[in-house]
């Protein structure tokens, strides 16, 4: 009914689930009902071309995923002209697992990343001299912040395996950018631990839940440094050339509904981020 209700302006609806076959099943089941009173139904799902999606959002409702929304937002901030957009103005949506999404996974961002185009040269030589240093002799390591520091003798070392006379200089900052990674790379990330080596590749262990995370990789070079220290094939670094949360990308609907068994356990944090009112 809220669905209906809110439809009826002609601004569209979105009703976000958490994965792609409840959306496809939703769409189709609920579609029936839908069409019989009058209005269209969109289904967005990965994989569509940008006509298909562009007829996905331009109908009265439209089902989707938390993930998929959030990257077609980020998409069209990235097209040349307007025509080429997909989304309409953020109207109403409603949110399924509305706890699991708007609260879990509010700070969980959505990437669209792009190719750097750097050399791999670096982390070779960076790790080679990685490998020379001795912990407290040429370096120190903090374990509450997870980072690693050259000493005095370090810093030398590094002059002179790099032939250049100041490590801190600007001309030098990307060369101890690369240094410090690979440090941290042998120093702080360990095997079976923080990462695994699986069919040629470095794989996240997730330090909550002990669970693989599958096509998730380091920022800022430490994951092609890992590489680099497992002699693995470096893949090329990307850039983050867009980024959303969930948390900002749902603030900026219009109103904004949701259902789930346990929201009263999280009826305050809801009303500070959201402003929502909770129903018994």
């Amino acid at each position: 009914m809220p669905l209906y209700l809110n439809a009826l302006s002609g601004k569209g609806v979105h009703l976000v689930t958490v994965n792609d076959y409840l959306a496809s099943r939703d769409a189709e089941q609920m579609g029936v009902l839908f069409n019989f009173l009058g209005l269209s139904v969109g289904l967005n799902i990965p994989g569509m071309s940008q006509e298909e999606k562009q007829e996905a959002y331009a109908a009265d409702i439209t089902y989707g995923t938390n993930n998929e929304f959030g990257f077609d937002y980020l998409r069209d901030n990235m097209v040349i002209y307007k025509e080429e957009m997909v989304q309409r103005p953020l109207n109403f949506a409603i949110v399924d697992e509305v706890d699991s999404i708007l609260i879990d996974e509010a700070r969980t961002r959505s990437f669209i990343r792009g190719n750097a185009e750097k050399s791999t040269d670096l982390y070779v030589r960076a790790n080679q001299f990685a490998r020379l240093l001795k912990e407290k002799q040429d370096y120190t390591i903090d374990l509450k912040t997870k980072s690693v520091q050259l000493t005095e003798e370090g810093m030398t070392k590094a002059e002179s395996f790099f032939k250049i006379d100041n490590l801190y200089d600007y001309a030098n900052v990307l060369i101890n950018h690369h240094v410090h990674q690979a440090l941290k790379a042998h120093a702080i990330m360990h095997r079976d631990t923080d990462y695994v080596v699986q069919d040629g590749e470095i794989i996240i262990v997730d330090q909550f839940t002990g669970r693989l995370m599958q096509g998730r990789r380091y920022s800022e070079g430490l994951h092609q440094a890992i590489e680099a220290k497992e002699g693995l094939q470096i893949q090329s670094e990307s850039k983050t050339l867009a980024t959303i949360t969930f948390q900002n990308y749902f603030r900026m609907y219009n109103k904004l509904a949701g259902m789930t068994g346990t929201a009263k356990t999280e009826e305050e944090e809801f009303q500070s981020i959201y402003i929502i009112w909770m129903l018994s």
